[in-house]
């Protein structure tokens, strides 16, 4: 019997384009000054625990996340494409009001979840699970046993979470994909089994900033 991989999987830190809902898929977009402070919480946070490996997207808002992570834990993080966003194609660096207004009938198809539908140059939702599941499968099938950290982003967290739960690509999400939260999941060659989601307790401080020292 093969042991199960457990996986802790994060959301990379805060971005200007989180903020701002603006769609980043595989644009590079850097942490912004509270991703930053996210990212060296959620490394304080797992300190003490056990990670073997740690697997991050290549993308910047990820990697940047992964390697506060890597420092706090001395262990190296391994980049993987296939931990990479969705990509949105000519959506990318829009927001859905814009596409709203100027492209209703794609905004609603997107809205709605069409699991066939891909922005032009971009990534079906039937295509972005397949490519999720197959890169993170491989990865974590290496560490039967282990506890490994999956460092990515909330396109990919939500496939994770459907994968564990059972749920249909189409059906509407009712849960977070916070920046640096913690999620835990369990693997085997039957499948992903959530344990733990939107663990965000080592957000609570409040980041210092100019105003508040």
């Amino acid at each position: 019997m093969i042991e199960p991989t457990r996986i802790i999987a994060i959301r990379h830190g805060e971005t200007e384009w989180n903020v701002n809902a603006r769609m980043q898929g595989h644009l590079d977009i850097a942490l912004n000054d509270t991703g930053r402070w996210q990212a060296d919480r959620v490394a304080q946070a797992l300190i003490d625990e056990p990670i073997t490996a740690i697997y991050t997207s290549d993308l910047l808002r990820a990697f940047d996340t992964a390697q506060a992570i890597s420092g706090e834990l001395t262990v190296p993080a391994q980049s993987d494409t296939g931990l990479r966003e969705r990509h949105f194609g000519e959506f990318q660096g829009r927001t859905l009001a814009e596409l709203e207004a100027t492209q209703p009938g794609q905004a609603m198809r997107w809205r709605t979840r069409d699991p066939d539908y891909a922005p032009l140059g971009g990534e079906s939702l039937v295509q972005f699970r397949g490519r999720v599941l197959d890169a993170t499968q491989k990865l974590v099938a290496r560490h039967p046993g282990e506890l490994i950290a999956l460092v990515t982003h909330g396109g990919v967290l939500d496939v994770l979470y459907r994968a564990a739960t059972r749920v249909e690509l189409q059906a509407a999400r009712t849960w977070a994909l916070g920046n640096a939260s913690i999620n835990r999941l369990l693997w085997t060659p039957d499948g992903f089994t959530l344990v733990g989601w939107a663990d965000s307790r080592h957000l609570d401080a409040v980041p210092l900033d100019e105003t508040n020292g």
